[in-house]
């Protein structure tokens, strides 16, 4: 499926198989972080062919924490679930620790399957786990990491269903840990490594050079650790996937406090150059598919009532 085009993957059978034939073609897969309804509708019109639900947005959005292990396995999944039911595209899912312990990452990779993602990721950092880009993050033993990948792997119902490997060990115990963790990975049958946050191009560089022919993730965040690449200039040094996850709720989140910061100001609103006509939202939203269902039935009932009319007077 390597030259596969949009809508024959759009065709295949699961969720996880579609997110491999989209791997499988040349260019590299650029995902942008989605946290609720309004981000996945925009992400998906736009044309991106997949999409990753973020930890840090989704427990911003629907809790209003700060991504520091607060949120559990059932608000992810519900979240995730949601996603889901709205989006016509793969979903890579931030699974974080696995909310627990071995039996927890068991649980939570089918509970994320059957929810519908195509991919989940699981990470190496202590639990409770902070966003990768913060200080403090902590590491569990090498052996324990293993083993969570491990039973990931087994976990999957659908061989498709594709696992997530992430290190956090480049900030606490440098690069060659990190490297020697993500090779760990991949023999404990990872199917994409995610070294987080290294700090310089030239560890990017190094990361691609370590695991040429693997499926590998950058992940840039605007004011993080780790130079903020294009996705071009990504696959140039070896990397797959190029994960923005802070683009839309950093972008969200600015445009909101503008606009309410205005309307506190000056008791009435200003529209900004960005925001979106309400006929516009309406459209993103489903609106005119209502429209037609509500035409639709009219007409049925309007055929029902000539229907009645017509038997009444034979």
């Amino acid at each position: 499926m390597g030259n596969a085009s949009v809508a024959e993957i759009a065709r295949t059978s699961s969720p996880g198989a579609r997110l491999r034939a989209l791997l499988a073609r040349p260019d590299i897969l650029t995902l942008p972080g989605v946290y609720d309804g309004i981000s996945a509708r925009v992400a998906e019109s736009v044309g991106f062919p997949a999409l990753y639900m973020t930890g840090y947005g989704a427990v911003a959005s629907g809790l209003g924490l700060p991504d520091a292990g607060v949120a559990s396995y059932t608000e992810m999944v519900g979240i995730l679930r949601r996603l889901v039911e709205i989006s016509g595209v793969p979903i890579v899912a931030d699974g974080d620790t696995g909310y627990g312990g071995l039996i927890n990452v068991r649980r939570t990779v089918r509970g994320y399957e059957r929810a519908g993602a195509a991919a989940i990721q699981i990470e190496d950092q202590e639990f409770p786990k902070k966003c990768g880009h913060m200080p403090g993050r902590r590491v569990v033993p090498a052996h324990e990491a293993a083993a969570r990948i491990r039973v990931a792997v087994q976990a999957r119902l659908d061989p498709d269903f594709m696992i997530i490997a992430r290190t956090d060990a480049r900030s606490s115990l440098g690069l060659d840990a990190a490297l020697s963790r993500a090779e760990m990975f991949l023999r404990e049958g990872a199917d994409i490594l995610f070294i987080e946050s290294p700090d310089t191009v030239e560890e990017l560089r190094r990361i691609g050079e370590a695991f040429r022919g693997a499926i590998l993730v950058a992940n840039m965040v605007p004011g993080g650790r780790t130079p903020v690449l294009s996705a071009a200039e990504l696959q140039a040094l070896g990397f797959s996937v190029a994960l923005f996850p802070a683009a839309g709720f950093l972008a969200a989140a600015g445009a909101l406090r503008a606009s309410y910061a205005g309307l506190h100001r000056s008791g009435a609103t200003t529209p900004t150059a960005d925001a979106m006509e309400f006929a516009d939202m309406g459209a993103l939203m489903g609106f005119p598919e209502v429209y037609a269902l509500e035409a639709s039935w009219a007409a049925l009932e309007d055929g029902a009532s000539l229907e009645e009319g017509a038997d009444q007077a034979g």
